[in-house]
């Protein structure tokens, strides 16, 4: 907990980087490179599209200008470090005229945003050159806050100036507590380690902040032309939705890239999003899954090779950021992220490995519990290759598991979907129908049509017996549409927390050139939402996600995170209910939910996680820091004492034994890599306290006779 503390003081100081970074990243398009004739291509095309096929029919009126105007703007100077209030007095001729210049391909307000804010990043070279030449005072009472939605504009340059001054000075500050701390660590272990002063402390901090920034300003002038230009451009498409973005042929082929499959790596999916270098998505068994730290949206800042100097890799093509992350298998590597959770700076070591493909895929456990044997089937995503139908896929992977499962006597399953960021409907539907005899599983809407019913039509029930689905914030689209007929069916009980993500859309990734098929050069690829889901009940599975029908408290219970957190994230709606058949599987269903809130409610565990919760939420929200050395390392110091009480909040033993099916056990002797993973997965799933509740839950369910089935 004290390593989370300090990296949450470390923030302070990369995060000053990273809104300059993102701002600069988002303007160093040079005009030498530009290529007009393109840009008026890319607008017209574009435009076109998203009025034709968008999920969502937009009028670009003023609301719609007013909207690119601020996006654009904030994209660039998210930190408020570039443009002044007489720069957005002469923008703002333009805040209701865009919708009319996209409409006659004009680039007018883009052109002058953009050549103003190439004159201010020249500027900025030496504001932080002259702010870094001098000490600071670290004695005088001042605060910055980090809350840029909150701080207004400078007035003028010199208020401008101050902006700076200030997140410079909380960027050295922070170094210099970070080296107090490893010094004070050094003198624990050595009394004769000779202690530097503060003085020095200070000046080789804002040496080594000044370096950052030279080497973040070099990396900026090496973006081209498309890659600001991009940044204009998804002002207007993401003026439709959050998950519609343009991507220029260079990105998109960053994009592709990825770290995952048979490679020696740490087993992530990486994006490029302007200059940052983002987390997409985790490889489920891979090093960085099973060391638990890296998460989907976490931004990586720099990568160190074991004990080596870290690099800073902000501003740096995916490719070569992808260099320095992969590595041979044994070998560590650091990695230094800002998280998306809380918005904190972590160095989070993680061991690289072979990547095994088998480690995305469905695998099983069973646990004994007072005489009866239970199944924990673990689905990571919902996977299928459209290449190749004779290939493995996660429903005939499920159906396969199931079976095996059966066979062993478990008299009951738990779905684990937590993590799970979805992936193929229509393994989702399939899936669905393992539980149920037949009927409708979602229905999918397109663009001013009628709801299309996508549903199970085998009457084969798999699996009959009871049912426990485990999901998180993170469980997403298509795990929501497997939870959601689960509940809707009442055929399993809901366990997770309060609701999961909420992502009820649909995209597409089209080549934009085959709207315009006679231009010859690369325009790159829209990735547009064309599709909502919704249940069988009617309401849509957007914003608001899956509801758990037993709620238990995580580290992001109180966070702002999921889809209605998301600007622009279009609105939950209803369509017509189906007609299905509910099962009502179970006679005791609202005696087990019962229960299970109230052992939740009474559990200690559960209450520190609640309180850990809280308290993450209110560190996220205290975004002024004092930049008084004396106070600000006070504050610190306190952060670290409150935290030491939530060190052991997810300690916890089940003292359950769980193992592999049999078939898997067999295939140990051959495989003893496949046994390790084996073997720490079934010590995690012991030390897993909403694994022991769902058994709980799992344990207590009764069958409903057939007989006494309610038809809905």
């Amino acid at each position: 907990m004290k390593t989370n503390l300090k990296m949450k003081s470390v923030f302070l100081a990369f995060f000053l980087l990273i809104n300059i970074v993102l701002v600069q990243a988002n303007n160093n398009n040079t005009v030498t490179n530009s290529d007009p004739e393109k840009d008026k291509v890319l607008i017209y095309v574009l435009k076109n599209i998203l009025t034709r096929g968008h999920f969502v029919v937009k009028d670009m009126n003023d609301d719609f200008s007013e909207q690119v105007f601020n996006s654009f703007i904030n994209g660039l100077d998210p930190s408020k470090r570039y443009f002044t209030q007489q720069d957005l007095k002469e923008f703002s001729k333009y805040k209701y005229q865009i919708d009319n210049q996209l409409l006659q391909d004009d680039l007018s307000f883009y052109k002058l945003v953009y050549g103003r804010f190439i004159e201010k990043i020249k500027n900025a070279k030496s504001y932080y050159g002259d702010l870094l030449a001098q000490p600071f005072n670290f004695n005088k009472n001042e605060t910055v806050d980090l809350d840029f939605d909150k701080v207004p504009f400078a007035k003028n340059d010199n208020q401008l100036i101050d902006y700076w001054r200030k997140q410079l000075k909380l960027q050295t500050l922070s170094r210099i507590q970070e080296q107090t701390d490893l010094q004070e660590a050094k003198l624990k272990k050595d009394k004769s380690f000779k202690v530097k002063s503060f003085k020095t402390l200070e000046k080789e901090a804002r040496a080594e902040v000044l370096k950052n920034m030279d080497e973040l300003y070099i990396r900026i002038e090496e973006l081209e032309h498309e890659d600001w230009f991009s940044t204009f451009l998804n002002s207007v498409v993401g003026a439709f939705d959050p998950h519609t973005t343009y991507m220029d042929p260079n990105i998109k082929e960053r994009f592709d890239q990825t770290m995952s499959g048979k490679i020696e790596g740490i087993g992530a999916r990486l994006q490029k999003k302007g200059i940052y270098t983002h987390v997409f998505e985790l490889v489920a068994g891979g090093p960085a899954s099973k060391q638990g730290e890296l998460e989907p949206g976490d931004i990586i800042l720099k990568v160190a090779q074991g004990d080596e100097e870290p690099i800073d890799i902000v501003g740096m093509r995916l490719d070569d950021a992808i260099k320095f992350i992969k590595g041979p298998k044994g070998t560590e590597v650091q990695l230094t992220v800002k998280k998306k959770l809380d918005g904190s700076i972590k160095t989070i070591s993680i061991i690289r490995d072979v990547v095994q493909l088998d480690e995305t895929f469905v695998k099983s456990s069973i646990v004994e519990k007072n005489g009866k044997k239970y199944g924990i089937i673990d689905l990571p995503s919902f996977y299928i290759d459209f290449s190749d139908n004779n290939y493995r896929d996660s429903a005939k992977d499920m159906e396969k598991e199931i079976e095996r499962l059966k066979a062993e006597g478990v008299v009951g399953l738990i779905i684990d979907l937590r993590n799970n960021g979805g992936g193929s409907l229509k393994t989702a539907i399939e899936i669905s129908g393992l539980f149920i005899d037949k009927g409708p599983i979602v229905q999918v809407k397109y663009r001013g049509e009628n709801p299309i019913v996508k549903g199970d039509i085998d009457p084969k029930m798999q699996w009959d017996g009871a049912v426990v689905v485990l999901v998180n914030e993170f469980s997403a689209s298509a795990s929501e549409i497997f939870a959601a007929a689960m509940q809707d069916y009442k055929r399993a009980v809901i366990l997770g927390g309060n609701q999961t993500y909420g992502k009820g859309t649909v995209q597409n990734v089209l080549p934009i050139n085959q709207f315009y098929p006679n231009y010859k050069k690369d325009l790159g690829y829209l990735k547009l939402t064309i599709q909502k889901f919704y249940r069988v009940n009617g309401g849509s599975t957007q914003k608001e996600g899956v509801y758990s029908d037993i709620a238990m408290p995580s580290r992001l219970s109180y966070m702002e995170y999921g889809e209605r957190d998301l600007d622009g994230a279009l609105a939950w709606d209803k369509v017509d209910q189906a007609k299905y058949t509910q099962t009502n599987s179970y006679s005791n269903f609202a005696d087990v939910v019962y229960n299970s809130k109230n052992r939740i409610a009474n559990s200690e565990n559960f209450q520190l996680i609640n309180e850990y919760a809280k308290w993450l939420k209110k560190n996220q929200e205290n975004t002024t820091y004092s930049l008084n050395y004396k106070k600000f390392f006070k504050e610190n110091e306190m952060k670290e004492k409150e935290g030491e009480k939530f060190k052991s909040v997810f300690d916890y033993s089940s003292n359950l034994n769980f193992t592999s099916p049999k078939y898997e056990m067999s295939l140990f002797k051959a495989n003893t890599d496949l046994k390790d993973k084996r073997v720490a997965w079934h010590k995690n799933l012991a030390k897993d306290m909403y694994i022991s509740e769902a058994l709980n839950v799992l344990s207590e369910l009764k069958l409903r006779e057939k007989s006494e089935i309610v038809k809905n």
